[in-house]
This record gives structure tokens, C-alpha cells and sequence, in this order.
């Protein structure tokens, strides 16, 4: 005869491991108001949970429940799946692992086979200056020229000096 469980702690999670024989592990997270600041804030607690049957994968929402000590880490054990996790996840394990389809390549556009490569080169546009034209030339006239200054001499004692320094 089965003793009914009575009233036993039980928690929501997502599972984060299920390696190992009759184990996973769930992430329970639990928000609550800061005492001082009263911000939410999110905590999360991993909890090793008995899985006889190893139907839980990860990703999936599980329901756990309070129970005996099973092991040394043990003292939860799997109610039920909630939620199935989403089907496209990674998987980690060499064998379990299919390689990625590529995405779908659309189709490769040829260039017309009307030229040909005797034409004669575009004549350059106006807008474009010439090479020998220095950027000087090439400023508006109404542009302030900049004064130039030469560069600060590093003295002996490795401290610039105030002659050294240009005026700003």
C-alpha cells in the first residue's frame, strides 16, 4: 500500500543538463524585490533532480518535486514535463550531431556576353580632379588656410619646455 506524498515543495525550471544517468540538472530561477532598493531582481538555482526514465531533454520546462535524499546531490526528483524546449537547439554530443544544411543559394546572375573587352575605356567624368592637381589647388578660394607649426623637439631632460611648446 502507497502512502499518499502529502504536501511537497514544488518548483518550475529548465533543464540545462541531462547527461548523466537518471539525473538532470534544472535551472529554477526566482524573482523578488530587493529589501533595501526594491528593484526585482533574478536569482537562479541549479538543483539536481532524479529522472528515472530520462524523458526530459534540455531545454524543456520541467516541474519538480521535493523528496528523500537519493544521493549526495539529490533531493529533487521529476514531476512531469510542461514544456517541450525548441527542436532546433545545438546539440553537444559528436554522435547526436548532424551537420547544418547550407542556407539556399540564389541563382548566380551572368553578365551580358554583348561586350566585349576591345572597347575603349570611359573618358573620366568632370567631377573628378586630376592627379597632378595638389590638395591645395583643389580647396575652394574662400577656405581660411591653416598655419603651420613644427613639430615640438623632445629636449635632453625628456620635459617639454614652454619655447617648445606651439601656441594654441
Amino acid at each position: 500500500m502507497t502512502r499518499p506524498r502529502g504536501n511537497r515543495h514544488r518548483l518550475r525550471g529548465v533543464v540545462v543538463h541531462d547527461k548523466a544517468a537518471s539525473t538532470i540538472t534544472v535551472q529554477v530561477t526566482r524573482r523578488f524585490r530587493h529589501p533595501r532598493y526594491g528593484k526585482m531582481v533574478r536569482r537562479n538555482t541549479r538543483i539536481a533532480a532524479h529522472d528515472e526514465a530520462n524523458t526530459a531533454r534540455v531545454g524543456d520546462t520541467v516541474e519538480i518535486e521535493s523528496c528523500r535524499p537519493l544521493s549526495r546531490t539529490k533531493r529533487w526528483r521529476l514531476v512531469g514535463v510542461i514544456e517541450r524546449g525548441p527542436e532546433g537547439q545545438l546539440v553537444t554530443g559528436a554522435e547526436d550531431a548532424a551537420p547544418p544544411e547550407p542556407p539556399p543559394q540564389p541563382p548566380a546572375v551572368e553578365a551580358p556576353a554583348e561586350q566585349s573587352a576591345v572597347e575603349a575605356p570611359a573618358e573620366p567624368s568632370a567631377v573628378e580632379a586630376p592627379a597632378e592637381q595638389s590638395a591645395v589647388e583643389a580647396a575652394p578660394a574662400d577656405a581660411v588656410p591653416l598655419e603651420e607649426t613644427p613639430p615640438a623637439q623632445p629636449s635632453d631632460a625628456g620635459e617639454a619646455d614652454a619655447e617648445d611648446m606651439p601656441a594654441l
